[in-house]
């Protein structure tokens, strides 16, 4: 190549993005082997679409996984997903009529779900994927340690983990506390799905109708299995597809922050921490040993507790999971809410529905145990609350 033709090539080629405004990408120190491996679930994650030759539905949401998370951010309302049929601590009442999902898609020949008459629902906005493995790598005890179910200290925070029956194919590891046969769950709007496995069986069955050997029935309307040809009547992806979906959930790095010397955020995160916000968004932990040698012992900042709280009537959606409240929510990470916008349209839809067009409406519509640390948002300065904001959209 010439030296013109470089430098004519070097001026219409885009820039490499800088590694602050991305969410996507491993984290650092994998294997070769394993970064082989998060490439394979980085294609099964954003290259595979689903069709009716290859297994979609009968009944689903979303047609891959990707749809729904957009450069592994967050998602957008036209792929919000609605959660239906339990609203007390006593289970899915309507798990006959298709609970706990609403499959509001259908292949030719077949009726999209309906949420029954009398059924509680919520809407959940898909979350954003990156950072995942650091949060599964802490152990129960952990997470356990910032729990005051009884608000024992007086803070009025008092934050608890919720309980869920674990599936069939769950194996626990030395970490996970069991407590009559239920295991804490830290993934999900509620915390309902105990690790990324969990998280990624329920997505692929539910989602998009696809079966695997984790999970072998198809979503039906009315929960009946309707006969109809299935091209592929046994495991619709195969094992070791999910394994690689997993481990990309779980090797894909950890935001970065940007402008994190800028004196606003500095003073915007003090202004944070003055206001106790980190009493639920705690800003620092760090890693154990663990099976993947690239998140072990690793400090990171991921802004949550994994605890659900209490966040007040205005939230309050009349629908639960496990053993968590209906206005009970786990605390959502923190970290990449600045590039939010770039997987949204160029706009915030915040809260776990999405409901928040703006950061400051989000903390705004904070209540319940959050009510403190509102009422003192509201009552900053329109500079200070600018500050804080600044350093929320660096994260």
């Amino acid at each position: 190549m010439t030296i013109a033709c470089k430098h004519l090539t070097e001026s219409i080629s885009p820039k490499q993005p800088d590694q602050d405004q991305l969410l996507d990408g491993p984290v650092a120190g994998l294997s070769e082997i394993e970064k082989r491996q998060f490439l394979a679930g980085d294609a099964a994650f954003n290259e595979e679409t689903f069709f009716s030759g290859n297994g979609l539905g009968p009944y689903f949401v979303a047609t891959s996984c990707g749809s729904c998370h957009a450069g592994d951010g967050k998602g957008h309302p036209f792929t919000t997903l609605i959660r239906f049929g339990q609203s007390d601590t006593l289970g899915n009442m309507y798990m006959h009529s298709g609970a706990p999902q609403l499959q509001n898609r259908a292949l030719p020949g077949f009726t999209p779900e309906r949420i029954p008459a009398g059924a509680s629902f919520s809407k959940f906005m898909p979350p954003a994927n990156t950072g995942l493995g650091f949060l599964e790598a802490l152990t129960d005890a952990q997470i356990l340690a910032h729990a005051d179910v009884e608000d024992a200290d007086g803070d009025g925070i008092s934050g608890r983990v919720n309980y869920v029956f674990a599936p069939a194919y769950f194996s626990p590891m030395a970490y996970h506390l069991s407590n009559n046969g239920k295991y804490i769950g830290r993934f999900g709007k509620k915390a309902a799905a105990i690790n990324l496995l969990h998280q990624t069986v329920n997505a692929y069955n539910q989602d998009m109708g696809i079966t695997s050997e984790f999970a072998e029935d198809e979503p039906a309307m009315n929960g009946m299995s309707y006969p109809y040809f299935d091209p592929f009547p046994g495991p619709e992806v195969e094992r070791t597809t999910i394994n690689n979906v997993v481990f990309y959930l779980q090797t894909l790095k950890a935001p970065v922050q940007r402008n994190a010397a800028d004196a606003d955020v500095v003073e915007g995160k003090q202004l944070f921490m003055e206001i106790k916000c980190a009493s639920c968004h705690i800003p620092e932990w760090t890693t154990p040993q663990t099976t993947i040698a690239a998140l072990s012992n690793k400090t990171f900042f991921p802004y949550t507790d994994l605890l659900l709280h209490d966040m007040g009537p205005g939230l309050d959606d009349g629908y639960t999971e496990g053993t968590a409240l209906t206005y009970e929510w786990r605390t959502p990470p923190l970290w990449g809410l600045g590039l939010s916008p770039n997987s949204q349209g160029g706009s915030y839809f915040l809260l776990h529905d999405g409901r928040a067009t703006s950061i400051q409406q989000a903390i705004e519509l904070h209540g319940g145990e959050a009510a403190a640390s509102k009422n003192m948002f509201v009552n900053l300065s329109q500079n200070d609350k600018g500050k804080l904001i600044r350093f929320l959209e660096s994260l």
